[in-house]
């Protein structure tokens, strides 16, 4: 299965390794706590690390320039605690330095390379919405600690 953002071979995606769930991609499932968000203000105040940590999962979609800041920025604010607000400023801030953050390649062109992930948007979507904070909570400290390994 390919779609514009994710190839899914044998059931997994190639970057990330998560599994396909009731036939949906990496990227259909990322769209599920998207939606969510909508539905609890608590939720929404993780949009930040619910996409980040799918988008460091998933160099392919991104630049080199937008995944790098996407890395930097959440490294600084993971590292120095940013409360939402000033992570969401920082991130106009930076986002306005750079050319183009997507990667204008199609998705057939894209050079991807899978990294063993300790975990995916599969555990989030897997949880639901009534486990997504803590989910998204304990993705974003094991993305914290892979980030030290593969980057």
């Amino acid at each position: 299965m390919v779609d514009n953002n994710t190839v899914m071979k044998s059931g997994k995606c190639i970057e990330c390794g998560a599994n396909e769930i009731d036939g949906l991609s990496c990227y259909e499932m990322f769209q599920f706590p998207l939606v969510w968000e909508h539905n609890d203000p608590n939720l929404y105040d993780l949009h930040f690390w619910l996409v980040s940590c799918y988008m460091i999962q998933h160099p392919s979609n991104y630049t080199k320039d937008g995944y790098n800041l996407m890395i930097n920025l959440f490294k600084s604010a993971y590292d120095n605690k940013w409360a939402t607000g000033y992570i969401l400023r920082k991130n106009r801030e930076l986002v306005s330095n750079v050319a183009k953050i997507t990667n204008p390649l199609p998705s057939h062109k894209r050079k991807r390379v899978f990294r063993r992930c300790s975990m995916t948007i599969e555990s989030i979507y897997r949880g639901g919405e009534n486990n997504a904070i803590n989910n998204i909570n304990i993705w974003k400290e094991t993305i914290r600690k892979d980030l030290k390994i593969y980057i």
